[in-house]
């Protein structure tokens, strides 16, 4: 992935997939349940990079999802 990512930039499951060390089909599960913040365009989920950021940071601190 592109290291000039910028923090509200916009990803694919795939991407977000690859970012996490996950698989599509867990990311997709987990985008899907609202585990993983996210919003469609059309059929195709997106998921904001900072979202993902603030989510991690969650992780660290001890939450689950």
């Amino acid at each position: 992935m592109d290291n000039n990512v910028k923090d509200n930039e916009i990803l694919t499951i795939k991407q977000v997939a690859e970012y996490l060390q996950l698989s599509e089909m867990t990311t997709y599960k987990l985008v899907q349940e609202g585990k993983i913040p996210a919003f469609k365009i059309g059929r195709s989920w997106r998921v904001q990079k900072n979202d993902l950021q603030q989510l991690i940071e969650k992780l660290k601190k001890g939450e689950r999802l």
